[in-house]
Parts: C-alpha cells; structure tokens; sequence
C-alpha cells in the first residue's frame, strides 16, 4: 500500500526558507504524478507545486521563483524547498502521489499527512 509520510514543517519568519519532505513507504517515486498541495482554514486543497511523470516541474504563479519541487536520487523522498517566504505562504501543506499517473499533480491519489507552516514575525 502506497504510504507517505510527511515532515519538516514548523515556524519560520518572513523572508526565511524552510524544506518540507515526503517520504514513500513501500514503493518508489519513478514514473508518478506528484505534487505538494496547501490548504487554508475552511478551504479546499489547492496545488502549489507539480512533478510530472517525465520529471517536469510546474508553480502556482504565486510561489513560482520561490518554491522548488524535487525528488532525491533514491526515488524516495519528495521535497519542497520554500525560500523567501511570506505570511501568505502559512498553511498546512499535503504531498500526493499518483501512481495511476490519471491525475496532475498527484491529486487523485494518496497523501501524506498535512504538516503546518507557519510563517510570522
């Protein structure tokens, strides 16, 4: 069963970078849809940074410049490093994986645990 487990959240102060991880039990990140998703009190999930199946990278507009997506050699860990970071960028943040490759970004597929980043003076 595809697990992924989530970490590396926390507080960091505008203008501060922080990397959150996604690590994958019991399989490997080759191939797959996958991406990191935030979400805001009362709201949906929303993507904010994609991995294609190629390993093509897409952004938001508004973390786009800032947000780097990738995957370590070992195809077990996704990451997300955060730079330059603003209040508006304080979430929770979910990694997906699709290993069915039917969604962008991962979406219709499994989730880590959402990890809070809290961005703040």
């Amino acid at each position: 069963q595809l697990q992924l487990v989530s970490s590396g959240g926390g507080f960091v102060q505008p203008g501060g970078s922080l990397t959150i991880s996604c690590i994958a039990s019991g399989f490997i990140l080759d191939n797959y849809e996958m991406g990191w998703f935030r979400q805001d009190p009362g709201k949906e999930r929303v993507a904010v940074a994609c991995l294609d199946s190629d390993g093509r990278a897409a952004y938001t507009d508004h973390v786009q410049g800032r947000f780097t997506i990738s995957r370590d050699n070992a195809k077990t860990t996704l990451f997300l490093q955060m730079n330059s970071l603003n209040t508006a960028d304080t979430a929770v943040y979910y990694c997906a994986v699709d290993s069915a490759r039917r969604t962008t970004c991962g979406e219709g597929g499994s989730y880590g645990q959402g990890i809070q980043v809290t961005v703040s003076e």
